[in-house]
């Protein structure tokens, strides 16, 4: 189809789980694991049983990658995730999820370039320390 519609779902592309662990990173248990604890939906199955992922199911894995990334709780990426299972009526409470995350996010940054300055702070003066023969300070 090149008309820009959508194709048919029988007619998506799919991936295997193992070429969902090759693009994602996460290993074949994780991916297990986010579909028994509600972070994916049901993923399809071949007549073989066999996982088969849709291109949407990686666009929200890589998602939830970032989430969890950025230390989103699983518990609160499940309750974005059952948000989400409902349907755009929920988008004021995933919006109202995602400021708060990014506000927290923000404050962990803060957090970690002012510890990274104290330690460049304390490597230079044991550097200048090094530089300084006899120096018996090195706390």
């Amino acid at each position: 189809m090149t008309s820009g519609q959508p194709l048919p779902h029988s007619q998506e592309p799919t991936l295997t789980i193992a070429q969902v662990v090759e693009r994602t990173g996460l290993s074949h248990d994780t991916l297990r694991y986010y579909e028994k604890a509600g972070l994916i939906q049901r993923v399809g199955r071949t007549t073989g049983n066999q996982r088969r992922y849709a291109m949407a199911d990686l666009a929200w894995l890589e998602f939830l990658i970032r989430l969890r990334e950025t230390g989103m709780s699983i518990a609160d990426m499940q309750r974005f995730a059952q948000l989400r299972a409902r349907g755009d009526a929920t988008v004021p409470d995933r919006l109202a999820m995602l400021r708060e995350h990014r506000a927290d996010l923000a404050d962990r940054i803060h957090a970690l370039r002012r510890n990274a300055a104290a330690l460049d702070d304390k490597i230079g003066h044991y550097e200048r320390l090094l530089d300084q023969p006899g120096s018996d300070d090195l706390t």
